[in-house]
């Protein structure tokens, strides 16, 4: 038997039974193709007995998903046999998988028989499974609470039907890694068989969290297929996450020594597929594939990656399908992560531009949990527009609502740090604000054109605002940008009258004078 790990996916059958995780037939054809891309050795389509409709789906996929094993479940009676031979029929490399249970919790409580008989059903469907193919497999359910020596009596009845496959099932969560592990010697041991002409399987559920490293552990003793679910959806607490068991196969090959033929580079695309159909987001710190599985906030971690990658990624991000590493640009972020992210966006600084950047970045991280590449080219386009500034923006507050007359305060520092205040009202809020503005400054202009745009997302989005402003027929242009708008509006009207000072007619209205 070829001594590699065999990747048995039940995403289709196990994973649906996730509370709200239906799925219609075209969508399981449809992941069913994604995991025939990700190369897993086998897909167990659904439970044919179930439903018409798992019946359907057994069925299209067993006809157009050729390359991959395609496994119906069955119960230990002849009717589930018979329904998942016949959905199977047409499948290249079909596999039936017959299950019963095996603790006297499920025997007593559940099948309400004795032991022998349970063994006798076990042996009675193995047989009949074996006139439709010659790939069959056997789980006695609840392997992990069942007294050992009769599980071993058990497997050895289903091996000496014709099972090709034994899986053992920690069905409720209970295991734990060094038991589970134990569990897979003892039964190497008592069926000489099992690792040699049968091969023997786990699927492990995550009731204590402890499902991948139970599937682990039980590869160490030598089981040689893992099953378990993409995102480690399924019933109660989820399945296995088969994309952890791959990946650690795969980057501890030096512990493990055995690897899988899976295409990891198909496992980011595969997650977002059936998270997407299953409805289920995929947590942000899920392992492998979450959206900050790659993402570095701390500016110690950034540091490091950015001088080597593998400082901090025992994983390369291309290997599993992610386009890149991300550096999360925050409020700990220092001057390097900053300075490669706007080299990677065409910006160029000195170390002195660096530096006024660096502030004015802070500033802004200090209003968001994370700053994104439109963040920081709204926050150059400000830096690229600034000049020399005869008055700059330290203080704006507006009053406004229904029934109440729109009121700005502002404050505006000078060249020589003296400070100036005024209020004013006016039609809205950033009326009042410009109207505020014009009594301390006292530059004659006319608005001509007003723009305000959301450059990122979410409610602590930032607003860009464009305007122009004219004097004797010359256009004058200012930006601003801030997560608060009415402050993004003032930045931009101080932005296009520092420009007019600077470059045209700096004559004052006589109410600039009694500003204080």
């Amino acid at each position: 038997m070829e001594d590699r790990v065999l990747i048995f996916d039940t995403t289709l059958r196990d994973g649906e039974q996730s509370a709200g995780a239906g799925m219609t037939v075209d969508e399981k054809v449809e992941i069913a193709r994604q995991l025939e891309r990700l190369n897993v050795d086998i897909i167990e389509a659904g439970f044919p007995v179930s439903s018409p409709g798992d019946f359907e789906a057994v069925q299209t996929i067993a006809r157009e998903v050729r390359k991959p094993i395609i496994a119906a479940l069955a119960h230990a009676n002849e009717a589930a046999v018979d329904r998942a031979g016949e959905a199977l029929k047409d499948a290249a490399h079909p596999r039936i998988h017959i299950f019963i249970s095996s603790s006297d919790q499920h025997i007593q409580h559940q099948l309400r028989k004795n032991r022998e008989e349970v063994v006798e059903i076990a042996v009675k469907a193995v047989s009949r499974a074996r006139q439709y193919t010659d790939d069959v497999e056997f789980s006695p359910m609840d392997s992990s609470r069942t007294e050992r020596e009769f599980l071993a009596h058990m497997v050895r009845a289903a091996v000496d039907a014709g099972a090709t496959t034994i899986n053992i099932p920690d069905t409720v969560g209970y295991a734990v890694p060094e038991e589970f592990g134990g569990l897979i010697t003892y039964l190497r041991a008592e069926v000489p068989e099992l690792g040699d002409s049968v091969r023997i399987s786990v699927h492990c559920h995550d009731d204590l969290g402890m499902s991948v490293a139970n599937s682990l552990s039980a590869v160490k003793a030598g089981a040689r297929q893992v099953e378990g679910c993409i995102n480690g959806i399924g019933e109660r607490a989820g399945n296995t996450a088969v994309e952890e068991v791959i990946m650690a196969l795969r980057t501890r090959g030096d512990y493990f020594g055995v690897d899988t033929e899976i295409d990891t580079k198909q496992l980011y695309n595969t997650s977002r597929l059936v998270s997407q159909v299953s409805g289920f987001p995929v947590q942000p710190n899920k392992a492998v594939i979450g959206r900050n599985a790659f993402r570095h906030a701390s500016g110690i971690h950034q540091d490091g990656v950015l001088k080597e990658r593998t400082t901090y990624e025992i994983l390369n991000p291309l290997d599993v399908g992610v386009p890149r590493s991300e550096l999360v640009l925050g409020k700990l972020s220092g001057r390097h992560g900053l300075r490669s992210r706007l080299e990677e966006l065409g910006y160029t600084l000195s170390n002195e531009e660096l530096d006024k950047v660096h502030e004015s970045f802070k500033e802004l991280a200090d209003k968001k949990r994370e700053v994104t590449d439109r963040d920081l080219i709204a926050l150059m386009g400000n830096e690229r527009t600034a000049i020399e500034e005869t008055y700059s923006l330290e203080h704006v507050q507006v009053t406004c609502g229904t029934g109440e007359i729109p009121t700005a305060t502002v404050q505006l520092s000078l060249e020589d740090g003296s400070l100036r205040t005024d209020a004013a009202t006016g039609t809205g809020p950033v009326d009042a604000v410009y109207q505020a503005i014009n009594r301390i400054v006292g530059v004659p202009n006319e608005l001509t054109e007003f723009s305000v745009n959301s450059v990122t997302e979410g409610i602590d989005a930032i607003g860009e605002v464009s305007i122009r402003i004219e004097q004797d027929g010359k256009p004058y242009i200012g930006r601003g940008a801030d997560t608060d708008i009415i402050v993004a509006c003032a930045q931009a009207y101080m932005n296009a009258l520092n420009r007019l000072i600077a470059m045209g007619d700096t004559s004052r209205s006589p109410e600039a004078a009694g500003a204080v």
